[in-house]
C-alpha cells in the first residue's frame, strides 16, 4: 500500500460523508421519477392533457438545467457542506409545496424547486467522493453512488405506488418533503468539505476562479462537449421511459395493473443500480472507458427496442429485458469519470455540472415531446378523468428513444480514450 493511500484510508467519517451524499442522490431520484406512478392521478387532479403532464414533470428539469453550471461553481467556491444543506432543504420544501398544490402553476413551482435543489446532488456526491477517497477508486465509488441513487428511483416506483394506493398522493409527497428536511439537518452536522489529510491539487496560482473563467475553460474543450452530448442522449431514454411514460405503456400493452407496472419499471433502476459499480470496476481493471460504454449503449439500444416494438413477450422475459436495459445503460456513467479525468481539479465540479446540464436539457425536451405525440394520437378515450393512449400512440412517441441511443453511439466515436488516467493540462491561462 502506498503512503498516499494510508493517509486516505477509509475512516468512519469518510463513509458517513459519502453515505449522506448518496442518500441525497437516493432522495433526488425518488422525487424525479415519482410522477410516473401518478400519471393518471395527476391528469385527473389538475384536469390536464399529455403535454401539460409532460411540462409538469419537466418543470423539474427546467430548474435542474438552469442550475447545473452554477451548482458546480457554488460547490467549488463555497464548499459542499453549506451549499448542499441548502439544496436539500429547497428540494424538500418543493415536495411539500407540490403536495399542497391545487393549481397547476403551484404544482409546477413545487417541481421546479425540487429540481433546483436536486441540481446539486450528483455534483456534490462526486466532489465529496474526490475529497475523501483516492483518485484510483473514483470510478467504483461513483458507481456505488449511482447504485444508491437508483434504489431511490426504485423507491419512487412500486413502493410509492403502494403508498399512494393505501393513503393519498398528497400525503406521500408531504412525507417525502419532511424526510428531506431531516436529511438536510443530518448533512449539516455530519459532513465536512474534505478529509483532514486531503490537499486538492491546484492548477492556478489563486485558489479561486470565477464562474466565467471556469466556464470558458470547459467550453473550449471539444471533449467536454462530446462527453456531455453522449451523456444527454444516452440518459434521455431512461428519463422518458422509466421516469414518466413507461409504467402507463406497460399497463396498456401488457394489461398490467398500475402497481405491477410500477414494479416492472423498477427493474430498470434495479438493473441500473447493479450495473453502475460493475461497469466502473471492469473499466478500471481494463484500463479503458470507451469500449465498455460502447458495449453497454449497444445492448441498451437492442433491449429498449425489443421492449417497445416486439410484442407478446411473456412477463418473465419482459422483466429480464427491463433489467438488462437498466443494467446496460448504466455504462454511460463512465463519462462522468472521464470528464473528471480531462478536467483540472479546480474545475471538476463545474465540468460535471456542464455535463449534467445536457442530461437535464434532454429531460426538459423529451417528456413534453412524448406527451405532445401522445396527445396527437389520442382517440378520445378517458378513464377516471385521465386520458388513455393506445399502444400505437406510445410506440410512435417512443421512436425518439432508439434514435437518441443511436446518436449517443455516434457522439461516443468522437470521444478520446483517457485510459483511466488524468489527462488535463498542468496549468491554465
Amino acid at each position: 500500500m502506498k503512503k498516499s493511500d494510508i493517509s486516505f484510508s477509509y475512516p468512519v467519517r469518510a463513509w458517513a460523508v459519502w453515505l449522506l451524499s448518496a442518500l441525497f442522490m437516493f432522495y433526488k431520484y425518488a422525487l424525479e421519477v415519482s410522477p410516473s406512478v401518478m400519471t393518471a392521478t395527476l391528469m385527473s387532479t389538475f384536469e390536464i392533457n399529455g403535454v401539460e403532464l409532460g411540462n409538469l414533470a419537466a418543470s423539474y428539469f427546467y430548474a435542474y438545467l438552469l442550475l447545473q453550471i452554477p451548482a458546480g461553481y457554488l460547490l467549488d467556491r463555497f464548499g459542499p457542506r453549506k451549499t448542499t444543506t441548502i439544496a436539500i432543504s429547497v428540494c424538500a420544501l418543493g415536495s411539500i409545496l407540490f403536495s399542497a398544490s391545487h393549481h397547476l402553476w403551484t404544482a409546477e413551482l413545487g417541481r421546479f424547486l425540487i429540481g433546483a435543489g436536486a441540481a446539486f446532488a450528483a455534483i456534490n456526491c462526486l466532489k465529496l467522493t474526490a475529497n475523501w477517497f483516492p483518485f484510483r477508486h473514483f470510478a467504483v465509488m461513483a458507481g456505488l453512488m449511482m447504485t444508491i441513487a437508483m434504489l431511490g428511483a426504485v423507491g419512487g416506483q412500486a413502493p410509492l405506488s403502494a403508498f399512494i394506493t393505501h393513503f393519498e398522493w398528497r400525503f406521500a409527497m408531504e412525507t417525502i418533503g419532511i424526510a428531506g428536511l431531516v436529511l438536510a439537518l443530518l448533512f449539516w452536522f455530519v459532513v465536512r468539505d474534505k478529509a483532514p489529510s486531503h490537499t486538492i491539487e491546484r492548477t492556478l496560482t489563486s485558489p479561486k476562479i470565477s464562474l466565467m473563467k471556469s466556464l470558458k475553460e470547459i467550453l473550449k474543450s471539444s471533449q467536454s462537449w462530446w462527453l456531455s452530448l453522449y451523456s444527454g442522449f444516452a440518459f434521455a431514454p431512461v428519463m422518458v421511459f422509466g421516469g414518466l411514460w413507461g409504467a402507463s405503456f406497460l399497463s396498456e400493452s401488457y394489461h398490467l395493473s398500475g402497481n405491477v407496472a410500477a414494479q416492472a419499471i423498477s427493474l430498470i433502476f434495479i438493473g441500473f443500480a447493479s450495473g453502475a459499480p460493475v461497469f466502473g470496476f471492469f473499466s478500471d481493471r481494463m484500463g479503458k472507458r470507451k469500449g465498455v460504454m460502447y458495449a453497454g449503449t449497444i445492448l441498451a439500444l437492442i433491449t429498449i427496442s425489443f421492449i417497445i416494438y416486439v410484442p407478446g413477450f411473456s412477463l418473465p422475459i419482459l422483466l429480464i429485458l427491463l433489467f438488462l436495459f437498466g443494467f446496460s445503460i448504466s455504462s454511460f456513467l463512465l463519462c462522468f469519470t472521464m470528464i473528471r479525468e480531462i478536467s483540472p481539479p479546480i474545475l471538476a465540479a463545474t465540468a460535471i455540472g456542464f455535463m449534467n446540464a445536457f442530461d437535464a436539457l434532454f429531460g426538459a425536451i423529451s417528456d413534453p415531446l412524448a406527451g405532445k405525440i401522445l396527445d396527437s394520437y389520442w382517440d378520445g378515450s378517458i378513464q377516471n378523468g385521465a386520458r388513455i393512449f393506445s399502444i400505437e400512440a406510445y410506440q410512435t412517441a417512443f421512436l425518439t428513444l432508439p434514435f437518441f441511443l443511436l446518436i449517443a453511439l455516434f457522439t461516443l466515436m468522437k470521444v478520446k480514450e483517457t485510459y483511466c488516467k488524468p489527462s488535463y493540462p498542468t496549468s491554465l491561462p
